[in-house]
């Protein structure tokens, strides 16, 4: 894996690949036409210096986390629509979903996933 300190890379995505319903979302992802340009990194599996700054290994298998080219870091719902503002197919939708309001509903929405995945994770269904 590169390291995302690095690369000029427009994106770097930061994904718990020992969840599976995760690495399938992302093995999706990295298929589609724009996916082949981002860093992936897999936090259950990367070194810490892999993980860059500002990012600990706890955050990034707790959260979905993208930093941009510039070294901006996001996490959930923006993670997320950053990630498809790069995806042929998806981008299209990006300057709808980066609305504070829908951004806001997505985040909601990405929360409930997460409380969901942990509840499954408890009773070792993931």
């Amino acid at each position: 894996m590169k390291n995302p300190n690095q690369t000029k890379a427009a994106c770097t995505i930061y994904f718990d690949g020992a969840c599976p319903i995760c690495s399938k979302e992302i093995a999706t992802y990295r298929k589609w036409k724009g996916g082949e340009q981002l860093v992936w990194v897999d936090a259950s599996q990367c070194t810490d210096d892999e993980l860059g700054e500002n990012l600990t290994r706890q955050q990034a298998l707790a959260r979905l986390h993208c930093r941009d080219a510039t070294g901006e870091l996001v996490d959930g719902a923006a993670a997320f629509v950053a990630i498809w503002s790069h995806l042929r197919g998806l981008s299209y939708l990006s300057p709808l979903l980066s609305r504070p309001l829908i951004l806001a509903m997505l985040e909601r929405i990405y929360r409930g996933f997460l409380k969901l995945r942990l509840a499954l994770k408890k009773r070792s269904i993931l």
